[in-house]
């Protein structure tokens, strides 16, 4: 990424940052420190005798070229007595050694220890300051609702301490069924399929019983709950974007069971009717399907014409071209990407070398004695089919050769049957390079290009020995974050190639969120451990991340319909960093999500129910197949050629093109931005980045507003020379007005899916 992160500090920290920018230059000799003087004795509204204090005794150690007015920054006065100042060695000694003064420390920069992700997107302290000023309704008046596999009530992370009754808009009802109750926090269950029906599960409640549900809630509207952590691994405040926010869950997942279509869009059709304001869909197809033919598409729509947003995960199913699942263009598209925290794990090897790999692994056989290793190929069962492709397939590994053993096999897949064989311990290869996930015993995954393990297993002489550690969260790792996950589906649209696919991305590796503790956290049924809080990765981690800026983009504008606010988000992206995957914009669409800048876009694009009829007229509908996805008998396609689309200029917040290979194309997108940031305004257009082999052409290249809300449009023109197979060609129309800048990636693309 070619953008900085902003670093959260500690309000001390961060008062600090503030004073310094406002108090001139800062005498580079001297550094902050925090004085602190113990409790206060007088409790009174009268700050001035203990600020005249801090100034009489700060005087005392100054050197005589130093002012009082320049060194302190701050008083505590209130309920710590104490100040800050800025102070040379020499200053901080004398302070140190007077009668009174409890301590003296440097004033650190400090990360909070949290689920991560928010701060990595500086969506903390930035956000909460904005909030006070700006919102126009609180979080607590907002309504979420989650299609998953149910919630956890019980979780810290859905407690409802300080908040009062549901939003009178609330139209919902409690219906979660055995043993569940509802709060002020999560306002609404519901279960599928309801009890009467013929193919209900037996399951008759909307009590999380495999972990996902809570797990994508909790990020997206989870209270801020401390000390959360997976067995002590990436310990901290765990919370969600928008805590505030209330809740309402829609089981339509079963453990074992599945997810039924026809149980998703009955889910929808309740959270509508409930008055809930943006839905969560971490689900999705095995592969991407016609609108007419997916219940999410069909849900979703619904929910668009009545003013509510759906975010949907693009899918695992990565780095596989077209292999993005949710494809409607109604629908915000989420991708998933990486922070600056990862879990690893170590193995020390008999003869003393340490391999890094990774998985989430509580537990650790440090100080363990000699234990053994043996390789997969050297365990396998006699049983063992001549067609299974590794060693340490399912009912390949002989218990009486691993059993006490560390077992090395080609995948870290493998740990389910080195689990059922009873072997100690695990070594194998990540399916996705630096993805670490929770393992049921002692296992960690290595880089496929790591010959350190397979070199000691095969050339020393000496018995096989090693030691697997419990894993660690890391920060700032040297992978330069965001980058897409490599699990995380591609584009392009295979449904509607105009329309790029996925549409943003969040992040969604190694994502520390609320767990349901009747669930295995391995997902291995055998693995009977029970845990709060777990840690998972999948562009399911991600969606909720997309749907609590949304929330938040709509507590500052409740008056903007779905496509503005997905606008909002998708024109205020941070560039993603290089990948090594052909279609960087297939793979992370407008960029990596920037909450703050997404509430304060300046322009947006907007659509409307009547333009994606159209579009979808464009692509071969008929008043049939656009009944079945609207709902809407009286719905038609136009028949006059003045009011027809053509599908490459739909108002989308980015532009794509299909074209054919070894031939010159010319490709022109007709938009229309409309003005939601100052009323009179002036944006000027730019190109980013220069592409030799394409030639972006935009008219006009000034767009003039005077009034807010008004509209104007401009033509963006790609020609470009003959192009290969398999070749995508990018670039970006950045308007700007000096404050805002509004970018819409152009994509043109030769692929054959």
């Amino acid at each position: 990424m070619v953008k900085s992160w902003p670093i959260q500090f500690s309000s001390v920290a961060f008062l600090v940052v503030i004073l310094f920018s406002c108090c001139g230059a800062v005498d580079e000799d001297k550094k902050v420190y925090i004085v602190y003087l113990g409790s206060l004795n007088d409790q009174s509204s009268d700050f001035t005798p203990q600020y005249s204090y801090h100034r009489t005794i700060l005087q005392q150690v100054l050197d005589q070229q130093s002012s009082v007015s320049d060194s302190l920054i701050t008083s505590y006065t209130r309920s710590i007595n104490g100040f800050a100042a800025r102070l040379t060695d020499v200053e901080r000694d004398r302070l140190a050694s007077l009668n009174g003064v409890v301590s003296v420390f440097p004033s650190k920069t400090l990360y909070p220890k949290t689920t991560r992700s928010w701060d990595f997107m500086g969506f903390d302290s930035g956000a909460e300051t904005l909030s006070t000023i700006h919102r126009l309704i609180p979080e607590k008046d907002i309504i979420v609702g989650v299609i998953d596999t149910g919630i956890w009530p019980e979780s810290e992370s859905f407690k409802d301490e300080g908040l009062g009754p549901p939003p009178a808009k609330w139209r919902g009802t409690c219906d979660g069924g055995k043993n569940f109750t509802c709060n002020n926090k999560i306002i609404g269950a519901r279960y599928y399929p309801k009890p009467s029906s013929s193919s209900s599960s037996g399951n008759e409640s909307a009590r999380d019983d495999a972990g996902h549900g809570s797990h994508t809630a909790s990020i997206a509207a989870g209270n801020k709950v401390k000390n959360a952590s997976f067995y002590g691994i990436a310990q901290g405040i765990a919370r969600g974007g928008v805590p505030a926010a209330r809740v309402a869950a829609y089981k339509v997942c079963h453990l074992n069971v599945g997810c039924n279509e026809s149980d998703i869009l009955a889910a929808f059709d309740d959270a509508i009717a409930d008055g809930v304001d943006v839905i969560s869909v971490s689900l999705g197809p095995s592969s991407p399907e016609d609108f007419k033919d997916d219940a999410i598409a069909i849900g979703s729509f619904h929910g668009m014409t009545r003013g509510i947003l759906t975010v949907q995960a693009a899918g695992n199913n990565g780095p596989l071209q077209g292999s993005t699942v949710s494809v409607s263009p109604w629908i915000l598209t989420v991708a998933a990407s990486s922070t600056d925290r990862r879990i690893i794990d170590k193995v020390i090897l008999g003869d003393g070398n340490t391999v890094v790999g990774h998985s989430v692994n509580s537990f650790s056989l440090n100080g363990t004695k000699k234990v053994p290793m043996i390789l997969g190929t050297n365990a396998r069962s006699s049983n063992c089919s001549t067609d299974a492709e590794s060693p340490c397939d399912n009912g390949c590994l002989d218990s009486n050769l691993v059993k006490g053993k560390i077992v090395v096999c080609n995948v870290l897949g493998d740990v389910t049957e080195a689990y059922r064989a009873g072997a100690i311990g695990l070594i194998g290869f990540n399916q996705f390079t630096n993805v670490s996930i929770v393992v049921p015993l002692p296992a960690l995954g290595l880089d496929v290009v790591s010959s350190d393990v397979s070199n000691y297993m095969k050339n020393s002489t000496k018995i096989h020995q090693g030691e697997i550690l419990k894993s660690e969260a890391i920060i700032n790792g040297t992978d330069h974050p965001p980058l897409v996950a490599e699990f995380s589906s591609r584009g392009p649209n295979t449904i509607i190639p105009e329309i790029m696919k996925p549409d943003i991305s969040a992040p969604g590796v190694e994502i520390l969120a609320a767990y349901s503790p009747i669930a295995s956290p391995s997902n291995i049924p055998q693995d009977t451990r029970s845990v709060n809080y777990s840690i998972l990765s999948g562009t399911s981690m991600a969606c909720p991340h997309v749907t609590a800026v949304a929330v938040y983009v709509k507590t500052f504008h409740p008056d903007w319909s779905p496509s503005e606010i997905k606008s909002a988000i998708m024109t205020t992206a941070l560039p993603m960093n290089g990948t090594q995957f052909i279609a960087q914009e297939f793979a992370s669409g407008s960029g990596h999500v920037n909450p703050l800048q997404a509430v304060n876009p300046g322009l947006v694009y907007e659509l409307g129910k009547d333009d994606y009829v159209k579009l979808l007229c464009s692509k071969g509908y008929d008043d049939r197949k656009l009944r079945l996805i609207s709902g809407d008998n009286t719905t038609t396609c136009p028949t006059a050629a003045s009011s027809k689309l053509l599908p490459q200029d739909v108002n989308y917040p980015a532009m794509a093109a299909q074209v054919l290979p070894e031939k010159p194309f010319g490709v022109s997108f007709h938009r229309t931005v409309k003005n939601v940031g100052v009323a009179n305004s002036t944006y000027k257009v730019s190109v980013s980045p220069s592409v030799s082999r394409i030639n972006v052409s935009v008219v006009p290249e000034v767009l003039s507003f005077n009034s807010l809300k008004e509209k104007r449009s401009f033509v963006a023109t790609v020609n470009g020379g003959e192009i290969g197979a398999e070749t995508m060609l990018s670039a970006s129309v950045v308007w700007s007005d000096g404050t805002h800048s509004v970018t819409s990636p152009i994509v043109v693309y030769v692929i054959s899916i």
